[in-house]
């Protein structure tokens, strides 16, 4: 066999394989999502126990254990002060909401131009506690998934240098000590990912909230709060956040409603151009185009559930990319999330 053929054998192999992986992951996809979903778990209980390990010098099991609870109340506690309140507020939200809706339909039927816009909208417009209804369905459904996440990540975050080993195990020799590599720059990205998204979370949340009580609509706080959990889907999630804020605008008023309009452009324009930037610069940088054609790719591959995982995949693909193929492939000097940290440690 000549060099030739040998070179465009291993091509085609290389293709072949490729096309092999993208039907795996299409096939597997629902089982993707939970390994995804468990890695986050395991990231977070390891991002919350390391302080313990590392400035109180704690055992790792006794760190893990104290991060679990410390969640644990977290959630309760967040649940039990403002469980209530957020409940109030969230059916406000749907009320004001609906009938925000309805009024937009009826003024939109009350011209020309308006019944040419609706003639075009199949069916009924949903309402959104019909919407919230289809929802907590499909959540009844995910709860065994949820489950298997939780657990999933928990023994991921109990025993990681087992796990990592074991995936590692499942190369080829001289490739084995590349996927253990790959695997602990993979890890530490997202744990720096997943930092920078929580302080992140939490600043937009707090800014919707003290924006929309300034102006003086209701129900601030689960407003905000939807600002906040939004913030979890790069792009699509701040836009999706305004929608209902803007419906409760609707039935206070015109100015409430441009007041509003401005407010969250304001601070999402604070977010790209001030907050961002700053924790990107000490967190994971991954270019915005990327970020977005990942998003449409992932959507496509694994359903619109899979776009609250999008970011993190992205993430998980972009060192994996620039690990694999830019640096050991190609040769090329890149740097990886963490990396310089890692050394110093």
């Amino acid at each position: 066999m000549t060099a030739a053929t040998s070179e465009f054998v291993k091509r085609a192999a290389i293709a072949v394989a490729l096309a092999s992986l993208a039907f795996l992951a299409w096939y597997l996809r629902d089982f993707l999502l939970v390994l995804v979903g468990s890695v986050l778990v395991a990231t977070l209980l390891e991002l919350v126990s390391e302080p313990f390990v590392r400035w109180c010098r704690l055992p790792r099991w006794v760190a893990l254990l104290i991060a679990g609870l410390l969640v644990l109340v977290a959630i309760g506690g967040s649940a039990f002060l403002f469980g209530t309140q957020m409940s109030s507020e969230l059916e406000d939200v749907l009320s004001r909401a609906n009938s925000a809706t309805t009024s937009i339909t009826k003024t939109l039927q009350n011209s020309q131009f308006g019944r040419l816009v609706l003639s075009h909208i199949s069916g009924e417009m949903p309402s959104l506690s019909s919407l919230l209804g289809d929802v907590l369905k499909i959540s009844l459904h995910l709860v065994e998934a949820v489950i298997f996440i939780v657990f999933a990540g928990i023994y991921l975050a109990a025993q990681p240098d087992l796990y990592r080993s074991g995936a590692a195990y499942l190369f080829p020799g001289k490739s084995r000590l590349i996927a253990a590599d790959t695997i602990d720059d993979i890890g530490r990205a997202l744990r720096l990912w997943l930092l920078g998204q929580l302080i992140q979370m939490l600043l937009i949340g707090l800014l919707s909230t003290f924006a929309v009580w300034l102006i003086g609509l209701p129900s601030p706080l689960a407003l905000g709060a939807i600002a906040g959990i939004a913030e979890f889907v790069p792009y699509l999630g701040p836009i999706l956040a305004a929608i209902p804020a803007l419906l409760v605008a609707v039935t206070q008023g015109l100015y409430p409603v441009l007041w509003t309009l401005v407010a969250y452009i304001a601070i999402h324009q604070v977010e790209g151009n001030l907050i961002a930037p700053i924790i990107q610069r000490h967190m994971v940088l991954v270019p915005p185009a990327t970020l977005l054609l990942s998003i449409v790719a992932i959507s496509l591959l694994f359903g619109n559930a899979a776009i609250v995982f999008a970011a993190p995949m992205t993430v998980i693909s972009f060192v994996a990319v620039k690990k694999l193929y830019v640096r050991d492939s190609l040769g090329q000097s890149t740097s990886l999330p963490g990396e310089a940290d890692a050394e110093r440690l």
